[in-house]
């Protein structure tokens, strides 16, 4: 008699079938942080899970983020980080701390472990190729007025190609979100926001945020499960959609209104959530719809 917990097994994988097949050679983009990026075992799970989606034919490109890590650098030499409604102030020798950080330093780790599993993940920050072109973003301040907060950027425009190719070959894009200006300049822009652009000009089929919530909940404190652009609006303007969870659902409409097919805001906490949202029914956190 064969063992009940094997052939329960069994049953999950074939559970994913039908989920492989009508993913197969769609692009997945996924926002990378929070504990999920920070907990040596979710750090590992999620290298797997994203090599488990590129070896059944599924093309998972990577955003990554690294607020807390470019804080702690900035500290150690003696630079106190400041912020503007929750925008970090960028000068010059900040700017070059920030790509130190994302792109020397967690890019790195990040393409390191997925290939220490036996993936191939290649790391591209925006200058490479000129993937991320960006501009100057002015921060809007409660009065109407804006802060020059400098060099905070905007994506202005995504260069597909480079990651397209990278996709056709087999490989798995680990983007680190700094952008490129007309003069050469180097911008940091905020990483969820860059994933949703990218979403946008690879028309994915999910743009996936992980984060430390379980979702978006609605006026009632309860999760919600799909959230329409307008009801998404709806709780913007009413506070209830407001501080880190802005700029998802500001990411996430963008890669919609721009071609991608849906999104989803999943917590990075539970183990393989990537999966659990990708290749089972149920799926987990909150799902954008237009």
């Amino acid at each position: 008699m064969a063992n009940p917990e094997l052939v329960q097994r069994a049953e999950i994988l074939i559970e994913a079938l039908p989920y492989i097949r009508a993913f197969q050679g769609k692009t997945l983009v996924i926002k990378y942080g929070g504990a999920a990026m920070e907990q040596a075992d979710l750090k590992e799970q999620f290298a797997k899970d994203v090599l488990l989606l590129r070896l059944v034919g599924i093309r998972p490109v990577i955003v990554h983020g690294g607020g807390p890590q470019i804080g702690a650098l900035m500290k150690r030499l003696g630079k106190e980080p400041r912020f503007v409604g929750g925008m970090r102030v960028t000068d010059e020798e900040t700017v070059q701390i920030v790509e130190m950080v994302l792109v020397g330093k967690i890019n790195k780790e990040i393409v390191g472990l997925i290939n220490l599993h036996g993936g191939r993940a290649v790391g591209l920050s925006g200058k490479d190729a000129s993937l991320l072109r960006a501009r100057k973003r002015l921060h809007r301040l409660p009065d109407g007025t804006s802060a020059d907060i400098g060099l905070v950027g905007e994506v202005e425009s995504v260069n597909p190609e480079p990651i397209r190719l990278l996709e056709e070959g087999g490989f798995i894009p680990v983007i680190a979100p700094v952008g490129v200006g007309d003069a050469g300049e180097t911008y940091n822009i905020n990483a969820d926001l860059v994933a949703g652009d990218v979403a946008a000009a690879l028309l994915a089929e999910k743009l996936i945020h992980l984060t430390d919530v379980t979702g978006i909940n609605g006026d009632d404190g309860h999760l919600v499960s799909t959230l329409t652009k307008r009801e998404a609006e709806r709780l913007i303007k009413a506070g209830v959609i407001d501080g880190g969870m802005l700029p998802k659902v500001e990411s996430s409409l963008r890669a919609l209104t721009g071609g991608a097919q849906k999104a989803h805001i999943i917590d990075g906490r539970v183990p393989h959530a990537i999966l659990l949202e990708v290749l089972t029914k149920e799926g987990i956190g909150t799902e954008i719809v237009l």
